[in-house]
């Protein structure tokens, strides 16, 4: 008998059980509400305020079970500091898990950004984990072409049996089965940690394998923790599969992460199956629980016993924030418990990020950067130009020109209206450094042709809507959907970009107008590129190996394959300089098109620093501000 009646259930009325899931997901090392870019606290984010919620749903409902869904041990210099700068001991629990044991998390799930410290790392994190971690569809590489035999990476699923009580006070053991899936991406985006040793598999088929072997092996109900998105179709091995999991005989909760969004919200409105009142799709109780501790997942399930089985009966989820955007203040006091469980490694971090590394002469900020030539992307190019020109000194590709790929990282979008970077003039610190360049990729150098270079930068265009130059009120300049860190800025070459016209390549990188050229006026050395000429691009691991879906990148033509993180290339190159003058060399700008007004979505610090042309014309209550550009 899958679920065991533990008292005597006696003639009273039928065997109701109320079950509470919660989940948080995308913590990306915020253990604490502390920006460590701007090194002062915040109350926007921060699992510990995140706890206080926790404990408070979990009051309102005796049945609860916790588990978080992904991207936890990397984001901040916390993360970097723990797996880089003072390297955890063996046996040693990661802060994050230190924190999580306080809640008694009932298990993880493995998301994309766990792999970006390597294997061992993430094996040794893992192995001291407070809780059990998953991951269903990330497979040991054995090289001998059949994939009948491979062996999970990790755990693929639990089966937890946990005492609940039914409405009428009475025990019950309920047999929850719990899997863990991942973007299958993770072998692309990062190819240095996982080529030959991990390969992964689809998302859904993953599912729909194991689903009835944990059925077999009794489990009353199962939840799919998915680090994957929310998307309105579905494609076998595609990022965002969340959706498709609710159709998934057998599955009967999905909990969402990885797009930093939140669900049920306005966002989803239009998915297909989607109730946002309810918090369903296609029927199914669904939860995106936001990012970096910004909110808590609820999924309030029904069950109801039928014979030997419990059956869900109804079930709904809701998300619930920590921080109140329109009054720009906290919904819940921090939990204490947490800044004492990660005090050591936070105090380490700060020591860490606070190091100088140059003197700073101009301040340097991001606002502005999906507009113009920004000197925050500027200068993580030049750094790329002079590490990659040294590393290729002594190489066949010496005498090839170097360019250099580089995107804004923070410049607003799904991280909220305060991620920009903005570093004051004076001290540049390590955490400047973390701030201009936030992934720990490494560098790399891919070598390609003129005609590549001209796709690359059409596919990067993509960032933006078209405009329609016979409109005269403002339209919406950049397309929210695409990410930033695709926003590939060349520098070594000049250019336009031309956002009258239509996008060369879909959203899914996919040639959609072959006839549609945004890219104008594409110059090297102050003459129309030859599209056979030869070039050197500096990049990193991401993008060189595949990451974003650019023509012509696949992990076949990388001629630099560097262990050095991007980040100390920059903090190599500053303090070279001794002092750094950030300056933009304008080599790109948008077409003008006359009589057209470009609405333009920064932070309301962006007005002081704002372009020729630019005018504010409102705040909006997510603390983001709307400006209008005029050429």
């Amino acid at each position: 008998m899958a679920a065991l009646l533990l008292g005597s259930l006696g003639a009273a009325g039928a065997q109701t059980v109320n079950l509470r899931i919660l989940e948080t997901t995308d913590l990306h090392t915020n253990a604490l509400g502390y920006d460590y870019y701007q090194d002062k606290p915040t109350g926007e984010f921060g699992f510990e305020y995140t706890a206080t919620l926790i404990k408070q749903a979990r009051d309102e409902k005796p049945n609860t079970l916790l588990y978080d869904n992904g991207d936890l041990i990397q984001g901040t210099p916390l993360g970097d500091y723990v797996a880089r700068v003072k390297p955890l001991a063996a046996g040693q629990m990661h802060p994050m898990h230190a924190a999580m044991a306080l809640l008694k998390y009932d298990a993880g799930n493995l998301g994309n950004h766990e792999f970006n410290y390597g294997l061992p790392f993430l094996k040794q994190v893992v192995a001291a984990s407070p809780m059990p971690i998953v991951s269903a569809n990330t497979y040991l590489e054995d090289g001998d072409g059949n994939p009948a035999n491979d062996k999970n990476a990790f755990t693929p699923y639990v089966i937890q049996r946990k005492l609940v009580r039914d409405t009428y006070g009475r025990p019950y053991y309920l047999n929850v089965g719990m899997i863990g899936l991942l973007p299958p991406q993770i072998v692309d985006w990062d190819k240095a940690n996982l080529e030959g040793k991990v390969t992964t598999r689809d998302i859904v088929q993953t599912a729909r394998r194991f689903v009835p072997e944990m059925k077999a092996r009794g489990a009353d109900i199962i939840v799919a923790v998915a680090h994957s998105g929310i998307a309105a179709d579905y494609q076998p091995g595609q990022e965002n599969a969340a959706t498709e999991l609710t159709k998934v005989p057998g599955i009967d909760v999905v909990l969402s992460g990885h797009s930093h969004q939140v669900f049920p919200g306005p966002v989803y409105k239009d998915i297909p199956g989607a109730d946002i009142a309810s918090g369903t799709i296609n029927g199914k109780p669904v939860v995106m629980a936001g990012f970096w501790g910004s909110d808590l997942g609820i999924v309030d399930l029904t069950l109801e016993r039928q014979g030997n089985h419990w059956k869900v009966m109804a079930g709904k989820a809701a998300v619930r924030p920590i921080w109140d955007k329109a009054a720009k203040k906290n919904l819940v006091t921090p939990d204490p418990a947490i800044a004492e469980a990660v005090k050591a490694a936070h105090e380490g971090t700060l020591a860490y990020v606070r190091g100088k590394v140059a003197d700073l002469a101009t301040p340097i900020n991001s606002y502005w950067a999906l507009v113009q030539d920004d000197p925050s992307v500027q200068l993580v190019a030049s750094a790329q130009i002079a590490y990659v020109k040294a590393a290729l000194a002594a190489t066949p590709y010496k005498d090839l020109p170097v360019l250099s790929a580089a995107a804004p990282f923070k410049a607003g979008g799904r991280g909220g209206a305060s991620y920009y970077t903005d570093i004051p003039a004076g001290t540049l610190a390590i955490k400047n450094v973390a701030d201009l360049y936030v992934y720990p990729n490494t560098v790399q150098a891919v070598e390609v042709t003129g005609a590549q270079i001209q796709e690359w930068l059409e596919r990067s265009a993509g960032q933006f809507n078209q405009i329609d130059p016979r409109k005269t009120e403002p339209q919406a300049l950049v397309d929210d959907s695409f990410p930033t860190y695709n926003f590939d800025v060349i520098d070594g070459v000049t250019y336009e970009i031309d956002v009258s016209q239509p996008s060369r390549y879909d959203k899914d990188a996919k040639l959609a107008n072959p006839d549609a050229h945004r890219i104008k006026n594409l110059m090297f050395g102050g003459k129309p590129i030859d599209p056979n000429q030869k070039f050197v691009v500096a990049t990193n691991n991401y993008r060189a190996s595949g990451g974003g879906k650019f023509p012509g990148l696949d992990g076949k033509n990388i001629v630099l394959a560097s262990p050095d993180e991007t980040r100390q290339a920059l903090i190599a190159y500053f303090t070279e300089q001794k002092t750094v003058n950030p300056t933009a060399d304008g080599n790109w700008k948008l077409t003008p098109i006359p009589g057209a007004t470009l609405l333009y979505v920064s932070s309301p610090n962006a007005q002081k620093f704002a372009p020729a042309g630019a005018t504010l014309l409102k705040t909006r209550e997510d603390g983001f501000a709307e400006y209008t550009i005029k050429f």
